[in-house]
Order: C-alpha cells, then sequence, then structure tokens
C-alpha cells in the first residue's frame, strides 16, 4: 500500500514568514505560542499545498475555518516604514515522503522523495495560482502561467531544460484545468517522452535527455501517481477552534463534513441506522475515550416518533464508582441525558474524536485548540488519543495552548513500551513541536524535538518564559 507523509514545509513572503526556510513536520506536530503569531495561518497554507497536490483542486484562502482574505491580506508586509519592498509573489512547498508497505510489513529503501512547490501571484484583489513544481533530485517538472493567463509546461534534468509540447498537454482556462493539465502530464508515466519538444530552452542544454534521464523520468512520475491515487487521496479535515453548539433535538441533514462539525451527529444516526456492525465497532471507540478522559461512559441516539430516520436526540451516561462495606466497589450506571443537558465540553470535543476514529478518516488531520471547554485530564486525554491516531498512518498537525496536553504526549512517548501506560507506537522522533515566536514585525517558527525521556530539546530561551515568570511569582521569588 502507498501513502505519505509530509516531513517539510516551507513559507515565503506568506502572511508574517518572509524569509525562506524548511519546518520540519511529523506524524504528531504540535503549534505553540502566543496568540497571532501564524498558527492559523500556517494550518491553511498545509491545506492549500494538499488542495493543489493530492485533490488537484484550485486553493480558498478565504474557505472556512481559515478566512485568510485578498492577496494584500496574505503577502508579506511589513508596514511603511519597511525598506524592502512589498513582494508581489508569496509561495509554499511541502517535502513528501513515500511509505510503500509491502505484504511484510516492510518499507523498500532508497525511495525518493519528493518538493511539491506552488506560488501565487496577485490578480485583482485575490491571490491566484501562477506555478506548479514536482521535484526529485536533479529531475523537476513545472507548469507555469504567463501575463495574458496561458499556461505553459517545461521540463529539467542535469542534462537541461525543455519545453512541454503543449498541444499533447492541453489548453488550461482556468485553474483547475491547469492543476489537472499539470497532474496528466506528470503522471502520463512512460509516454513522458512525447510531451518534450526536441528545442532545448537552454542554449547550452543537449537537445534530448538521454536514456537514463528518462528512466529516472518515468520513475520519479510513476512514483508520485501511484502516492496521489492512493486509498489516502482524501482532502485534509481542518476544524474550527469552537464547534457547533449542541442541540436538543437533530433533523435529518447531509453528512458533508464541515469544520464546526455540524454534520456529526447526522453521521451518528446514520451509522446507527445503516450499519450496525460499524456503528457498535464506534460506539465502543468512543465510549472507551469517553471513560479515559472523564466526559462519559455512554453514547446512544434516540429516535423520535414511529419512523427511524426522522428526528433524533444524542443521549450520553454517566458511571459512577460507589464503595460498598467490606471495601468493595462497584458501578452505577447513571440516567442517560440529552448532549445539550452535560454541559459544553462533550460536545465541542466531540466532532474532534469522531473525525479521528470513523472508518473513513482522513490522512491528515488540521486542529486548532481541540482542547476548547475540556477540563484538564480531557485534554491529556486528548493527547494520548492523538499519539494513538498519529501511529496509524495518520498525520496531525495541532494548534493548542494545553501544557496538559503536550505533557501527556510527551509521557506517552517515554512510556511507550509500557502497555499499561500508553497505546501509542510513536517514537521520539515521530513528534514535532513548533514554537513559534514573534520577533519584531516577522515571526520565527523553532522546531523542537523530544527525546527518549520525554524532554523538550533545543528550545530557545523565550520558550515557557511566561510560565517560569509565574511560578516565581507564586513563589514570592
Amino acid at each position: 500500500m502507498g501513502f505519505t507523509t509530509v516531513n517539510q514545509i516551507t513559507l515565503k513572503n506568506f502572511r508574517c514568514f518572509r524569509n525562506e526556510e524548511g519546518i520540519r513536520l511529523a506524524p504528531l506536530t504540535l503549534l505553540v505560542g502566543e496568540n497571532s503569531t501564524g498558527k492559523t495561518s500556517f494550518l491553511a497554507m498545509i491545506r492549500a499545498l494538499w488542495d493543489v497536490a493530492y485533490i488537484k483542486r484550485d486553493p480558498d484562502f478565504k474557505e472556512d475555518p481559515y478566512d485568510l482574505g485578498s492577496f494584500s491580506d496574505i503577502v508579506h508586509y511589513r508596514g511603511s516604514r519597511d525598506p524592502l519592498p512589498i513582494p508581489t509573489t508569496f509561495e509554499a512547498g511541502l517535502d513528501i515522503v513515500p511509505q510503500f508497505v509491502t505484504e511484510n510489513n516492510e518499507q523498500p529503501k532508497n525511495l525518493p522523495r519528493f518538493n511539491f512547490k506552488v506560488v501565487f501571484e496577485k490578480r485583482g484583489a485575490v491571490s491566484n495560482l501562477s506555478q506548479m513544481r514536482l521535484s526529485s533530485g536533479d529531475v523537476w517538472g513545472e507548469y507555469m502561467s504567463n501575463k495574458d493567463g496561458h499556461w505553459q509546461a517545461r521540463f529539467g534534468t542535469k542534462q537541461g531544460t525543455w519545453n512541454a509540447n503543449h498541444r499533447l498537454i492541453g489548453k488550461a482556462s482556468s485553474n483547475d484545468d491547469a492543476i489537472w493539465n499539470f497532474n496528466y502530464w506528470l503522471f502520463s508515466g512512460p509516454n513522458t517522452k512525447e510531451h518534450i519538444s526536441t528545442e532545448p530552452i537552454d542554449p547550452q542544454g543537449a537537445n534530448s535527455p538521454d536514456s537514463s534521464d528518462w528512466e529516472k523520468i518515468t520513475k520519479l512520475f510513476s512514483n508520485f501517481s501511484t502516492l496521489t491515487h492512493s486509498p489516502f487521496h482524501e482532502r485534509a479535515y481542518a476544524s474550527a477552534p469552537v464547534r457547533s453548539k449542541p442541540h436538543r433535538t437533530y433533523d435529518p441533514a447531509r453528512t458533508i463534513r464541515d469544520p464546526e462539525g455540524d454534520h456529526i451527529p447526522m453521521y451518528l444516526a446514520d451509522m446507527y441506522l445503516q450499519d450496525k456492525g460499524q456503528w457498535v465497532a464506534l460506539k465502543k471507540a468512543l465510549e472507551e475515550f469517553g471513560q479515559n478522559s472523564g466526559l462519559f461512559d455512554d453514547i446512544t441516539i434516540n429516535y423520535l416518533g414511529e419512523h427511524e430516520g426522522g428526528p433524533f436526540q444524542v443521549y450520553i451516561r454517566k458511571h459512577h464508582l460507589r464503595k460498598y462495606e467490606g471495601n468493595k466497589k462497584g458501578i452505577i450506571k447513571g440516567p442517560h441525558r440529552n448532549l445539550i443537558d452535560v454541559g459544553y465540553g462533550v460536545s465541542q470535543a466531540l466532532p474532534i474524536i469522531m473525525e479521528l476514529l470513523r472508518p473513513d478518516a482522513s490522512p491528515i488531520f488540521l486542529f486548532q485548540q481541540p482542547e476548547v471547554h475540556l477540563h484538564p485530564s480531557a485534554q491529556a486525554a486528548l493527547g494520548s488519543l492523538f499519539c494513538e491516531i498519529a501511529s496509524t498512518k495518520r498525520q496531525l498537525i495541532i494548534e493548542t495552548h494545553s501544557d496538559h496536553l503536550i505533557n501527556r504526549v510527551r509521557m506517552d512517548i517515554r512510556d511507550r513500551k509500557k502497555i499499561q501506560f500508553t497505546k501509542t507506537q510513536l517514537k521520539p522522533e515521530d513528534v514535532s513541536i513548533l514554537f513559534f515566536e514573534r520577533g519584531d514585525l516577522d515571526v520565527k517558527i523553532h522546531s523542537l524535538r523530544i527525546d527518549d525521556d520525554g524532554n523538550i530539546l533545543n528550545a530557545p530561551q523565550n520558550y515557557r518564559s511566561f510560565f517560569l515568570e509565574e511560578t516565581k511569582r507564586s513563589l514570592g521569588l
């Protein structure tokens, strides 16, 4: 089976990030730092890159839950006193690592790594896709828009650079067309040679690539095609920082995913009615997290009226532990209560938990503050769940302000060999902590790692300085 891990993102002239630098991502990446330091923008660009590379669609920087505004709101701008001119483009890229797993659960060695890069320019007031480029080593292909809006493809190896035969690629009347044409050209495999004109762009380049270069080209493009046409070829799920309010009664509706989780109750109800086997498995997984977090012990769907498929309610139940004489213990099952009657924490956590546990879960999650409205014990339980999900070939990138969540991740990595404490199989290198630090008018992202003991390594001086100062003050120092 083929799937991918995005192990690095680059940003240039994008929002509060001016200088291009590679930023490490991992199966589980935690974004930390003060408010307004670019964490949400960071998530928005990951979704935009994923949309172009995997979903073959023109990204929308105003789509919920990220509204980044027009081009002038997105391109890096430091104010009127900045001696440098306002950039005319902004760009970003992903380093993509293929993970081909054989029937023996082994990964082949020496697999190529891919870099996928996009450039945006101003067209009217909006940000317009103007360039896409795929490369691996010294082999690359790119598709560019000129001032007239026409697209031109070209190709290069260490031997030289060549224009692609546009007649064979097709015309692009929109950015979506251009993305599909670019992918068709790259993914044409052995027929790639037919798409290259004999006239090199570089006068000093070779007239045509040699046979060894064609072998590299074919291998590069066919491998990338296999990755992006895998079962994991789905859109990234991006959650809003505040999820939908609970309702006492829900009416039947469509179950299209949305950032606030409005679709979750109907998804539960559909599964309850249509697939009892999956419902039992999902209910068990939900209740296991509910018990670990202290949020609930039981969840069920209650249909109103005589016919299933009409209005319904979501009920949860909390159990209580009681001690009897002789120091015996027993569980007392509490009453079923409507979701709206049990506080805000359950309804805010449920969309996050559901998206992670559903059988058709996305390959990559972009979460904003999943700990909202949760008690510290539930925040810590989320940390364990994130470690567990990231162990199953899913990638999670999470903006959080919760020390309890971060500390649980650190402890689960430390205790990963102690079955009674954690289910995670993540190793220290599978976790990345990105600290966003404001400096002057730009933001610096520090890539922090953890060791086998759960300690955070190479943290800058300002990391956690607020908490240290508060601790000193509380101690009267």
